[in-house]
């Protein structure tokens, strides 16, 4: 995509290397070089704070002080998000840059997150989602030491909840379906994690579902013979995975058993077992043949324990606890064409892809989202061994900076 992608101003029609140029662009950018020790230091600060999914206040707390501190009207929404704007007065035309404030891990201790001598920084979240809150204020702070505040009311600073796991993207689905500023954002750009290699404009649909199996339990030699619902669940995983459709084709398809609850003692028979499923793919009906599947799974699973079993039978239940929409971004969308020339105009070899971020909610909306990463280099998510290092932060800041100038100048 050529770098002269045009955007209409006040001004008439400008291109990203005629943008670039702007004294925002130019300071910003200069600033993102000058305070990287600020931005690490917010960075490793916010990290330091747990923030697990559904125990996000603490940090939001943290993240709303920031934002006034720099000058931002900043409060927390009836979803548990951060909102934070550059005025108070009500619009019509917003642009939400966001980032999820959960992580899957969370440090016991802030000695948890630790930063070694090269500048590396280890621990719990400190890549997914430390590297997107991070790039919030740092955009805050750039944005208010330049004399273009008009310019930057529109913009939305949104530190969000629920992304990760059962969080169910519910601080994003409060943020465009409940909230009083649901019908007042007209475009999304998610910051998640920091590789700045990708653009989400896809959302990957998913289902969650735990599976639940129960019975009277009891002792492991005078009470053998009762329905167990530990040998149950164990026959229905292995007769979901050997049986379930083939993951390649015309849509991949997914599906990962991440927990597995049940038991209390080795020489006792346990009264309860449960997993927790999560099934993904491009098409809903494929998720549907695999929902399929995993029922009958479940359904066949019991009806052969309680076969066996001498004693007291077992009953079994699945649940839904997590549903995450699909959506698409049209190949032709204004912010995706931004982003493209933004890349195209920085040197940088980006490419398409789906996932599941909280990008879905917009997309399956029709509201112009993607995701994208916020800069450095990272990796580990989801794991003790996560990392992140800042080289290359200041690029990944200036690509989100030129993608909101282009959004901003719309008209």
């Amino acid at each position: 995509m050529s770098s002269t992608l045009r955007s209409h101003s006040a001004g008439g029609s400008v291109s990203v290397a005629e943008m670039a140029q702007w004294p925002i662009s130019r300071e910003c950018s200069q600033w993102f070089v000058r305070e990287r020790h600020w931005i690490n230091e917010q960075h490793l600060q916010l990290c330091r704070i747990g923030a697990p999914t559904f125990l996000e206040g603490k940090r939001a707390e943290w993240m709303i002080q920031q934002f006034r501190a720099i000058g931002c009207d900043a409060r927390l929404d009836r979803g548990g998000n951060v909102i934070a704007s550059m005025d108070s007065s009500a619009r019509s035309d917003y642009i939400a840059l966001t980032a999820h404030l959960d992580t899957v891990l969370a440090p016991r201790t802030p000695d948890d997150i630790r930063v070694e001598a090269d500048g590396t920084m280890r621990g719990p979240g400190v890549s997914d989602n430390g590297a997107g809150l991070a790039a919030l204020l740092a955009l805050a702070r750039a944005f208010r030491n330049t004399n273009s505040r008009e310019l930057a009311a529109p913009l939305l600073f949104v530190a969000n909840v629920g992304e990760e796991g059962e969080g169910n993207l519910s601080g994003m689905r409060y943020l465009c379906k409940q909230s009083s500023l649901a019908s007042k954002i007209r475009a999304f750009i998610v910051l998640d994690g920091p590789t700045i290699d990708h653009i989400t404009h896809k959302a990957l649909a998913s289902r969650r579902f735990e599976i639940t199996y129960t019975g009277g339990g009891g002792h492991s030699w005078t009470d053998f013979g009762v329905g167990n619902p530990i040998h149950a669940l164990s026959r229905a995983i292995s007769l979901f995975v050997d049986s379930a459709p083939a993951t390649q084709g015309p849509a991949r398809v997914s599906y990962n058993f991440g927990t597995i609850e049940g038991g209390a003692s080795i020489n006792s028979i346990a009264t309860q077992a449960r997993a927790k499923i999560d099934i993904r793919s491009e098409s809903a009906s494929r998720i549907d043949e695999l929902i399929e599947q995993l029922s009958e799974s479940v359904d066949r699973s019991l009806q052969i324990e309680n076969e066996r079993a001498t004693g007291a039978r077992i009953a079994a239940k699945v649940k839904e606890i997590g549903s995450r929409p699909g959506g698409c971004l049209p190949p032709d969308a204004p912010l995706l064409r931004y982003i493209r020339s933004v890349d195209g105009h920085l040197g940088l070899k980006s490419y398409l892809d789906c996932a599941s971020t909280d990008a879905n909610i917009p997309l399956s909306m029709n509201l112009p989202a993607i995701s994208i990463g916020a800069g450095g280099q990272g990796g580990g998510a989801h794991t003790p061994s996560e990392w992140f290092h800042p080289d290359g932060r200041d690029v990944g800041l200036k690509r989100i900076l030129l993608t909101l100038l282009l959004l901003l100048s719309e008209k």
